[in-house]
């Protein structure tokens, strides 16, 4: 589907191609600059010029054409399968993996894995790019995600994640002291207003999103604390924790653009899933150990405080 976004300038000086390079996802420079000349980037209803400087609080209009992209190929990529049977399959996905084909990551994603283990057996609600995708997680978080096998065991499953009956529990290290011991974050979730590449809490063209957190482990300037999810938005524990002043430790896009700790990437791990198995109605309880990175950022913070 041909997409249709809205790019704002907030400073002004600098280049339209170098704005929309920085603020589209996925998009070089050259790229940009072919949309421009397309007369595919508009200020007013008008096309703007390729050399055009910004002259800041300004609105563009910028049309992208979908790409044309190949299917996604199967690929004999390890799995750490959790789960698995007919209907379903549940891995504990390494960090690093991409879910899904995309931008700069055409291929070793998790789908080219399942396509690979589990032949034509994946759903195709979600497209041919996402068989058997119900739920996302990003790149650098590590942990269970399930996939369907079939469209009747998708359906169900997309019924309990919109339902919020398909528990999800993430365990993430965060810079700073909570006071409390637990808590919810309630909090709309829309896209960055000048930074394509982010989400932020806004009140303009949001969703809903709710995150319950609870604290696991208190340290010298860091806490480890359990959150669940309620709802599923794009980097949602990540805009939940910086919108009140706790950013996951080694988060370079919503915290500190520096390495902490020596991680670069969040420090974030989907440890637990519970769901209704779509056919049987059986309660399926998963959890995953925390993997050798995250062990290693704890060992790092010292002995938990009182």
């Amino acid at each position: 589907m041909d997409e249709y976004i809205t790019v704002y300038a907030s400073e002004s000086g600098e280049r339209i191609d170098a704005l929309l390079a920085h603020s589209v996802e996925g998009l070089s420079r050259s790229a940009a600059q072919r949309l421009i000349e397309s007369a595919s980037v508009l200020l007013d209803g008008v096309p703007v010029r390729k050399n055009y400087r910004c002259k800041g609080d300004e609105c563009f209009d910028v049309y992208i054409p979908e790409p044309d992209a190949a299917e996604p190929l199967p690929q004999e990529i390890p799995l750490d399968v959790v789960y698995e049977d007919d209907d379903v399959i549940v891995v504990n996905k390494a960090r690093g993996m991409v879910v899904h084909p995309a931008p700069g990551h055409p291929d070793g994603t998790l789908v080219n894995a399942l396509m690979y283990r589990c032949g034509d057996s994946l759903s195709g609600i979600g497209g041919e790019k996402r068989p058997g995708i119900v739920h996302r997680i990003d790149k650098d978080t590590s942990g269970l995600i399930i996939a369907a096998k079939n469209d009747f065991s998708h359906l169900a499953l997309s019924a309990q994640l919109s339902g919020h009956s398909l528990y999800r529990e993430y365990l993430a290290v965060i810079r700073g002291g909570m006071r409390e011991d637990s808590g919810t974050v309630d909090a709309p979730i829309g896209r960055h207003r000048t930074d394509r590449k982010r989400m932020a809490v806004t009140q303009t063209n949001s969703r809903p999103a709710v995150t319950h957190w609870s604290v696991v482990e208190r340290y010298r300037g860091y806490t480890l604390i359990k959150c669940v999810l309620e709802t599923g938005r794009t980097h949602q524990i990540r805009v939940h924790m910086a919108y009140i002043g706790h950013p996951l430790l080694g988060d370079g896009l919503y915290g500190a653009p520096c390495p902490d700790k020596g991680l670069e990437g969040q420090c974030l791990h989907a440890s637990a899933l519970h769901f209704k198995h779509p056919r049987s109605d059986e309660d399926i309880v998963l959890n995953a150990p925390l993997p050798e990175y995250f062990q290693t950022v704890l060992s790092k913070l010292g002995n938990p405080v009182e």
